[in-house]
């Protein structure tokens, strides 16, 4: 086998960072120290890892500089490079929202027309206020965007949101939500064949770390004459695992809950007589 590693750029620092190694870390690639460092390398799996700002990773990936990388889908688009998305990654979830002062009347996107508009992102900005037929001044500024408006440099702006709290604290509120955002892993269009098959493994793993999130292991005790109601409510993976207990008239259900479901699911198992109900967390699942 040639002696070959996929490359793969994440980001050095920033909301991303440390999601992505916590990722690579629960596929059980084991980093070697990469603090302060531009690139480190896996000692158990052929993986070399860039250390980059999240606007160049991209660029990166198109050069083949790096094969593969994550990034915030945000980035994509407003950097429109030539790599295709191959795995949501789940984390890093946002938002991409217009924001006014929260004392600024607002009846419709259309309020923007003639106002000055500040962003990091004057690519998405620029596309979606042309879908809308809005005409506006867009400032291209990098970091602090929400104190623009209380500068007297912009009339709005249009920033990252996750929780809000940042725009609250500065005195605005959102009014348009221009589009949703996570972590992607992406890649570039000319892999060759061996490293094609690295990627394949490493998303192989990482669809495995996905699945266990969202899902749990449950174990309960049931009687034996409620145990058709019990089966139906735990399909699990294919059907549940029924064992006898010691006890005469019992067994012990094993299952796989969704974590969407498993509040609901529990009430309705403690009403068909379910006992012993334990819940676990799941490292890996592969179907």
């Amino acid at each position: 086998m040639p002696s070959q590693k996929l490359k793969i750029a994440i980001q050095k620092s920033g909301r991303l960072h440390d999601d992505s190694i916590k990722l690579l870390q629960e596929c059980g690639i084991d980093l070697q120290n990469g603090l302060n460092k531009l690139k480190t390398e896996a000692s158990n799996f052929p993986l070399e890892v860039y250390f980059l700002r999240d606007d160049d990773i991209p660029q990166y990936v198109e050069d083949e500089v790096a094969d593969v990388g994550i990034v915030g889908e945000n980035v994509i688009l407003e950097k429109e490079k030539q790599v295709q998305v191959v795995e949501q990654l789940g984390f890093g979830k946002c938002r991409l929202s217009i924001a006014i002062p929260k004392d600024q009347e607002y009846q419709s996107i259309h309020d923007l027309h003639g106002k000055r508009v500040a962003t990091s992102y004057p690519h998405i900005v620029a596309q979606y206020l042309a879908s809308q037929q809005v005409k506006a001044e867009i400032h291209e500024i990098s970091g602090s965007v929400e104190i623009a408006p209380s500068i007297g440099l912009a009339d709005a702006i249009c920033d990252l949101v996750s929780s809000g709290s940042t725009l609250f604290m500065n005195g605005l509120r959102e009014v348009e939500t221009i589009l949703h955002s996570q972590a992607v892993l992406i890649s570039h269009n000319r892999l060759h064949a061996y490293t094609s098959q690295l990627l394949e493994q490493l998303r192989f793993r990482i669809q495995a770390v996905k699945k266990a999130r969202h899902n749990k292991y449950i174990l309960l005790n049931a009687p034996n004459d409620k145990l058709p109601e019990i089966i139906k409510l735990l399909p699990g993976m294919k059907s549940p695992t029924i064992l006898p207990l010691a006890e005469s008239g019992w067994s012990s259900v094993h299952s796989v809950v969704n974590e969407n479901d498993f509040w609901d699911i529990i009430e309705s198992l403690k009403k068909h007589g379910a006992q012993g109900i334990l819940v676990v967390p799941i490292e890996k699942m592969i179907i």
